[in-house]
């Protein structure tokens, strides 16, 4: 593969847009140092860069792409949506259309505000939940890796530059499955925690009761349950998460897959929690979510196709279908040639990710450096393993065979030293106090 119209791009980008793109997880220091492609256009589960490379994608938008890049249903409501224009002065009438739709999938909830980004979802949450609680502090599940750009998750981060002392001292963490971590949280913090946090699952399942324990927890210290389900709504199952355990929140956060990479997220719960931000009430109001584009008409249009889509076809079935292929071809290639200790698959096949560790069984940035240089050579782009509904059984057998070649040159590396396979500096993890290599 020929890189040289990305690589010459790369100064540009970092010139004109800080970090050079407008996500950390997809910045320069996330990919190899001479192989990073600059994408123009996707199709599918296909995308292809400047230099005319083409791969299989499992990035897929930060597992916002569910369906498909450019997948037809959605494209053309989009397309006929705009045609009649993507923002007013007043609500437009898709706007409750796309609510009433999406409150009659999401059970337990009774209203709902949507806007463009999950940050901003989940930041109306923790307005609401102090609100509603006469509350300051925060606990956040430090199991989970991300939740909000704002300063009540970042200061919670080693890249806390520019956060308040006094706001990094309004969150404290728990850990997930730990209910005594979370007991010791509520103890440390009588009658100060307005809200718990968390996302219903990453990579483990719930055990002995946690979610349904810690909200009852919750509930007993006079704390709401928040739930964000950015990740595993329409993933793990059509309503979510906590349709898939059988809990219901005080209030949870949606986004990324609800419309097939458009920008639509929302924020959903309780009718007497959520009200607090509405005009039906005599208490001190809340600013809650005030955002200019948040109802723009295309990515609602976008978000009822998703659902109409995933409502007459077996969306979610397909996703742990081809995620469970995937995962088996993998670990046999990894088996065969002996690094199922290294490179393994984890979490629910749905929405996977894959190990790199070093000879000493230690996660290591450098292998991962060398694993995405060699799939990304042959045609993969893979920072993790998002399957949507267009991965095919052809496309996921291609993987796997790239996926063993790959493995190959880790073997390899293993036995004579990363520094003969690996071309540049490692990659580094976005939660780092300073740009050092």
């Amino acid at each position: 593969m020929n890189f040289n119209k990305s690589l010459a791009l790369r100064k540009r980008f970092n010139d004109l847009i800080p970090g050079g793109a407008h996500t950390y997880a997809k910045g320069d220091d996330q990919f190899p140092e001479f192989i990073a492609p600059y994408i123009v256009k996707g199709k599918g589960c296909r995308v292809w860069d400047v230099d005319g490379n083409e791969y299989i994608e499992y990035g897929n938008g930060l597992r916002s792409v569910v369906l498909g890049h450019a997948f037809d249903p959605i494209t053309k409501a989009v397309a006929a949506q705009l045609k009649f224009g993507a923002n007013f002065g007043r609500p437009s009438v898709i706007e409750l259309e796309c609510a009433e739709e999406f409150l009659s999938i999401i059970e337990g909830s009774d209203m709902v505000k949507f806007c463009k980004n999950g940050s901003d979802a989940l930041d109306g949450g923790i307005k609401l939940a102090r609100a509603f609680t006469g509350r300051d502090m925060v606990g956040a599940c430090a199991s989970h890796p991300f939740f909000s750009v704002h300063d009540w998750f970042i200061g919670t981060t080693p890249m806390a530059g520019g956060i308040p002392e006094s706001t990094k001292k309004l969150t404290t963490t728990f850990y997930y499955n730990d209910l005594a971590s979370a007991e010791k949280m509520f103890s440390e913090y009588p009658g100060q925690i307005a809200c718990v946090i968390l996302e219903a699952q990453k990579y483990d399942d719930p055990v002995d009761d946690f979610l349904h324990k810690l909200k009852a927890l919750c509930h007993k210290n006079g704390a709401l349950f928040i739930l964000d389900e950015m990740i595993t709504g329409f993933r793990w199952h059509i309503g979510g998460a906590q349709r898939k355990f059988n809990i219901v929140p005080d209030l949870a956060t949606w986004g990324k897959a609800m419309g097939n990479g458009y920008a639509i997220a929302a924020l959903s719960g309780k009718r007497e929690v959520m009200e607090l931000g509405g005009l039906q009430h005599d208490k001190e109001r809340v600013f809650l979510l005030s955002t200019t584009h948040g109802a723009e008409t295309h990515a609602m249009a976008a978000a009822m196709a998703t659902f109409k889509f995933f409502k007459e076809n077996q969306v979610v079935e397909r996703l742990y279908e081809q995620g469970t292929k995937f995962e088996v071809g993998v670990m046999k290639a990894s088996r065969d040639l002996g690094l199922e200790d290294k490179v393994a698959v984890i979490g629910p096949p749905c929405a996977s990710v894959y190990t790199t560790r070093d000879q000493d069984n230690q996660p290591s940035q450098p292998f991962r450096t060398l694993f995405l240089q060699e799939t990304m050579k042959r045609g993969l782009i893979m920072p993790s393993n998002i399957v949507t509904y267009s991965h095919s059984d052809a496309d996921i057998a291609e993987t796997v065979e790239k996926i063993h070649d790959t493995l190959v040159i880790y073997k390899k590396a293993l036995a004579e030293g990363i520094e003969k396979y690996l071309v540049g500096r490692s990659i580094q993890p976005v939660w780092r106090k300073y740009n050092l290599y």
